[in-house]
């Protein structure tokens, strides 16, 4: 039996769990999540305990598998649309620096051009100085993938520390060729 997939989803104040036709609707006061899941398990809300409990019929290999999946996905809908979920990425480098104009996001990071990513309908986006950036919304999966394609574009180097960075991850540094003499 899964750990993650028998633990019930605990909902929290001001959620409401819709299910019908393989779809999970959560809906809370920052918005409304959809999710369609696997015919392999089933999705039951308990409003007596205010619980979801996700379970499944067979015991193959892809069963347990999606188990885990289905309730953790439930879970991250659950505390997106309560909470939320935030990135926030540092940019260290001299003349780095990030800007939003409209929809788009600037970066300036050692490039001979400015490399502009457009913003997710569904994200804010925010710069509180040119250095860092805050990426928030309610589905963990966007935010997380939209944090990583903004780190993409100049990873952090091991030599000298330039890049974008999560805030707070440790870039792990390299001596430079002046070590050996």
């Amino acid at each position: 039996m899964s750990r993650i997939g028998k633990k019930p989803v605990s909902l929290l104040p001001k959620v409401n769990v819709a299910v019908a036709n393989q779809t999970v609707s959560v809906e809370g006061p920052l918005g409304k999540l959809e999710w369609t899941f696997r015919p392999e398990v089933a999705v039951a809300v308990d409003e007596a305990a205010r619980s979801v409990v996700v379970s499944r019929a067979a015991d193959d290999r892809l069963s347990r598998a999606l188990h885990g999946l289905t309730r953790a996905m439930i879970q991250n809908m659950v505390v997106g649309v309560a909470t939320g979920y935030e990135k926030k990425l540092e940019i260290v480098g001299v003349g780095y620096l990030a800007a939003i104009a409209g929809s788009i996001l600037q970066l300036r990071v050692g490039f001979a051009h400015e490399v502009h990513l457009p913003i997710p309908a569904a994200l804010k986006v925010t710069c509180p100085d040119q250095t860092h950036v805050v990426i928030k919304g309610i589905d963990k999966q966007l935010v997380g993938q939209f944090a990583a394609e903004v780190r993409s574009v100049r990873k952090p180097e091991p030599y000298k520390g330039k890049g974008i960075r999560y805030d707070g991850e440790h870039v792990r540094r390299k001596a430079g060729k002046a070590v050996g003499a």
